[in-house]
């Protein structure tokens, strides 16, 4: 039997794929690599249990064809689905952008997964599916949720049509709503996007917003470690949990201060006005890691500490320091 993975050559996705080979499991991945990049897979391509391919998920018949082909020769078990537009403002700017890379992309893995039989799909969704409550804490069962992004909605969607498989083909379905998530390899997000601001300005650091805005942050390696704990130990049709440090977050200011510590020492920084970074930018949320508490797992780093760590590694990844 083999796992897959969509969005493969992302971030998350990428990382997932090396802790699965690693476990034994037989991995086949697929990407657009469109946000992805094949140097992320640089570590597992050639790897006896690993098959990659580049398709476009939103293309429901070159996705028949190939996760066809891929089940008959290896069984395919359950789908991590992690294909989705990452770029935020790209989506605020053109809609059809979410729609055919955040929901179509699930949508038609949740077609082919009733065409061939598979069971159960593992979900890459997101804090955003909870819109701006503020200092609200956010816990899984609150609601009514309103997002201000179409990434939000359209992951919001996804955990729609994901219910609604369960009442006619799926066996088992994992809901993971994750934080602001950072680490290598990375691809996008506030800790790159300051450091090759830097690079160009090695002087002043411009940052979108005034600085206030309180996110928290989870490292890479301990995301996976939390949905694998939870794939292992959540056994309702439906599992659907939070994931993150277990605090408040850290603002905008500390992180761009982080990143000058490390890259920049002596650089001044540039604040803009209001506390949003851009449109759908939720700009504060605490979020509630009770239930993913109450079944056993717990985050090592606090959120300033994987900003820490993350500044670090992605400094080398940028600069080689």
């Amino acid at each position: 039997m083999s796992i897959s993975i969509t969005g493969i050559a992302g971030f998350i996705g990428s990382n997932l794929a090396k802790i699965l080979l690693d476990r034994g499991e037989s991995v086949i991945g697929f990407d657009n690599l469109c946000r992805g990049m094949m140097s992320n897979l640089d570590s597992i391509i050639g790897h006896p249990s690993f098959t990659f391919e580049v398709v476009d998920l939103s293309d429901i018949d070159a996705y028949r064809s190939a996760l066809t082909a891929q089940h008959v020769r290896n069984p395919i078990s359950e789908v991590w689905h992690f294909a989705a537009n990452s770029d935020i403002p790209a989506g605020v700017a053109n809609a059809k952008v979410d729609y055919r890379d955040t929901f179509m992309t699930t949508f038609n893995t949740l077609v082919l997964m009733q065409e061939l039989g598979i069971g159960a799909i593992l979900f890459a969704s997101s804090s955003a599916i909870y819109g701006d409550l503020g200092n609200q804490s956010l816990t899984e069962d609150i609601g009514p949720l309103f997002p201000i992004s179409n990434y939000g909605a359209m992951k919001l969607a996804s955990e729609a049509a994901i219910s609604a498989a369960l009442e006619s083909h799926l066996q088992r379905a994992y809901l993971f709503r994750f934080p602001n998530v950072i680490g290598i390899p990375a691809t996008h997000g506030v800790i790159q996007d300051f450091i090759r601001k830097l690079k160009a300005t090695p002087g002043n650091l411009d940052v979108l917003g005034d600085g206030t805005q309180q996110k928290s942050y989870l490292h890479v390696e301990e995301l996976i470690d939390a949905m694998l704990y939870v794939r292992q130990h959540a056994c309702d049709k439906l599992n659907y949990f939070n994931i993150g440090a277990n605090d408040d977050g850290v603002t905008v200011k500390f992180i761009a201060e982080a990143v000058l510590e490390q890259v920049a020492p002596g650089a001044t920084i540039s604040y803009g006005q209001g506390n949003k970074g851009w449109v759908g930018d939720v700009p504060k949320f605490r979020y509630s890691i009770d239930k993913l508490s109450n079944l056993g797992w717990q985050p090592h780093l606090g959120s300033a500490q994987a900003i820490r760590k993350a500044v670090t590694q992605i400094a080398q990844q940028e600069c080689g320091q």
